[in-house]
């Protein structure tokens, strides 16, 4: 936990660090050459550092030990910060494509490429060391914060690219509108992209179940033992970095409470073993006992036992 605290605040101190040297850069630029694309590209940067700042905020509270406020912890407050990066991004996307159709219509013309292509090329560098490295913090963490917080880099990226190719075209091969046209497709990438990491965010927040794959993995490791007879009822979901699971096992009906107590900690220690930071519930009941109704009644194990011998 504490390495995961301690890999997350890095990438977010480290965004927040590119993005304000960028933001000095990218107004500068966006001055000089009156470029719509770097205009938009501006916009990006500045709501990539408020962005950076509410994933710092995320992640540090996320970081902080469940209390007895907060019992299953404060994990979804990554969800939460990555929700609103979310809606700076989707309002960057509007803002830009406003004024992409507005110097159209205009037909207007940059002014001065050559501080904008400098600009955006330093800007690709940076990003480029900022994006692998949120890709280490992402591998070892799974930080969604960081995730969503990548995005943003990832699209600036082809953003910078993109006003490269727009100043270029626009100064120095003659074409009218090409500015405005690449400040349009920015604006689109960044939607997508805001569409797409919403998607992630959207389920941690509901709560949705763990993957299939995972949750097969999971119950072959319940399988294994020899005294359980049966799984259902089991629930699960994701809350930042810690997973959360609940279900209900089958054992004899003829078991004592101490041998119960018995199985139930050599599952726990198995399921532990092999999901880490995972909060697991419980509940034995005798065989064949089944008190929920629907598919929640439904025995899931599968049906092929391997012993612990």
């Amino acid at each position: 936990m504490h390495e995961h605290a301690h890999l997350t605040r890095s990438a977010a101190f480290a965004s927040i660090g590119v993005a304000v040297l960028l933001l000095g850069l990218k107004g500068w630029a966006a001055w000089s050459t009156g470029s719509t694309a770097m205009l938009g590209s501006l916009a990006d940067t500045t709501l990539d550092l408020v962005a950076s700042i509410a994933t710092l905020l995320g992640v540090w509270i996320a970081a902080q030990p469940a209390d007895d406020k907060h019992r299953f912890g404060h994990g979804k407050a990554e969800a939460i910060a990555a929700m609103f990066q979310i809606v700076l991004i989707s309002i960057s996307a509007l803002a830009i494509a406003s004024r992409a159709v507005e110097e159209f219509l205009a037909e207007s013309r940059v002014e001065s490429a050559e501080s904008g292509i400098a600009v955006s090329g330093v800007a690709i560098a940076l990003t480029l060391a900022l994006v692998a490295w949120q890709r280490h913090v992402i591998r070892k963490t799974g930080s969604i914060a960081i995730q969503t917080d990548s995005v943003h880099y990832q699209s600036d990226l082809l953003l910078n690219v993109a006003v490269i190719v727009a100043l270029v075209l626009d100064q120095y091969a003659g074409l009218k509108g090409a500015d405005p046209l690449f400040g349009l497709g920015i604006a689109a990438w960044l939607g997508w992209g805001a569409w797409n990491a919403s998607q992630d965010v959207l389920d941690q927040l509901m709560d949705h179940e763990w993957p299939e794959e995972k949750k097969g993995r999971f119950l072959q490791v319940l399988a294994r033992h020899p005294d359980i007879t049966g799984v259902h009822d089991m629930r699960t979901r994701t809350s930042g970095n810690r997973d959360f699971v609940q279900f209900h096992v089958w054992v004899d009906p003829e078991m004592t409470v101490r041998e119960a107590h018995r199985v139930m900690d050599e599952l726990e220690y198995r399921l532990a073993t092999e999901f880490p930071d995972t909060e697991i519930l419980i509940h034995p009941d005798p065989e064949g006992l089944v008190d929920e109704a629907g598919a929640a009644g439904l025995d899931v194990l599968p049906p092929i036992r391997v012993s612990l011998d």
